[in-house]
Parts: C-alpha cells; structure tokens; sequence
C-alpha cells in the first residue's frame, strides 16, 4: 500500500509532480493546501503574506483522508503523522526557484523567507526528524514529468541516487 509525501519549499513542483504520479500510479492526490485552508486554517499572517494553519487540527481533520493509497502533496505535508509514509522532499536552486517564486508575485520578504528556508534545508530536516524514509529530488532543470520519474525509481527501489544529504544550496544563497 503506497502511502507517499511529496513535501518541499513552495514553488519546488510539488503539485505538478503529485498529479503526475497520481495520473500514472492511478492513485488519489491529496492536496493538503486547499484543505488546510478550508478546515485549520486559525488566521491571517499579513506580515508574511500566508494562511496560519493549526497543525494539531490539521492533523485531526486528516485522519479520515489518510487511509489506503494516497499521495499527500504540500508544504506542511511532512509534518503530518502518516503511518508506512515514504516522503520525498523536492529541492530546487535558490537562483531557479526566485525566479518562480517572483512568477508567483511573491513579495521581497516572504520571497527571502522561502529561498532561506530551501537553502537551510528546513523540509529535508523537519522530514528526517518525523519520517524514516526520507529522499530529495532536484528538480531545478527537471520537468514535473522527469522528477516524477525519479520518485518511481525510488519507489522501484532505485533510491540510492535521492538519498538525503547530497543537495546543499548554502553556499549558493549564503554567498
């Protein structure tokens, strides 16, 4: 039973991805955003420009989407306690994910919080912190197609290549 995450910093391909595996795998996608948004989000943070969302009600409005099959696709996703979970977090270049992320109408500091956030690795650590079976893609010159390849061959078993620990963006962003 597949039980997959795909997590990483917004504008990484998170949901283009998802849909991609979902399409090929005929597995249901759950698209954690929206129903964060529509059931735990608990404010506004003008300052940063986003939804303030109660991971504990998150957690609990979750449970009756976490069974069976399913691709879990989200920021937030790998916060979430998803039993047999394999998670891959998408990692992308500082300099290719500005550029989408200014695409976006991302502001200067939320945009500056994101990029910080990718080059600090907060969703590969945050995962490996909760999950036991964690990989990292690069999807900075790949199509959503292409890194859905990649997650298939880490599910095919090929998963040595997306091992943690061997994208590293600091001196890139910290120059």
């Amino acid at each position: 039973m597949l039980r997959l995450i795909i997590t990483g910093t917004p504008g990484t391909g998170k949901t283009r991805v998802a849909e991609a595996l979902g399409r090929r795998l005929g597995i249901r996608v759950l698209h954690l955003n929206e129903i964060a948004r529509e059931r735990a989000a608990c404010g506004y943070d003008r300052e940063r420009e986003s939804v303030e969302v109660d991971l504990e009600k998150l957690q609990e409005v979750m449970e009756e989407h976490l069974k069976g099959e399913f691709i879990l696709e989200g920021h937030l996703a790998h916060l979430l306690r998803v039993e047999n979970a394999i998670v891959v977090v998408l990692r992308c270049s500082p300099e290719v994910l500005e550029r989408r992320l200014r695409a976006r109408g991302y502001g200067e500091e939320k945009l500056r919080e994101n990029l910080e956030a990718e080059a600090l690795d907060v969703c590969l650590v945050e995962s490996l912190e909760r999950h036991p079976r964690v990989y990292e893609v690069d999807t900075s010159t790949k199509s959503p197609e292409e890194t859905a390849e990649c997650v298939l061959e880490i599910l095919g078993g090929r998963a040595e290549p997306y091992l943690p620990g061997r994208i590293d963006w600091s001196e890139e962003f910290f120059r």
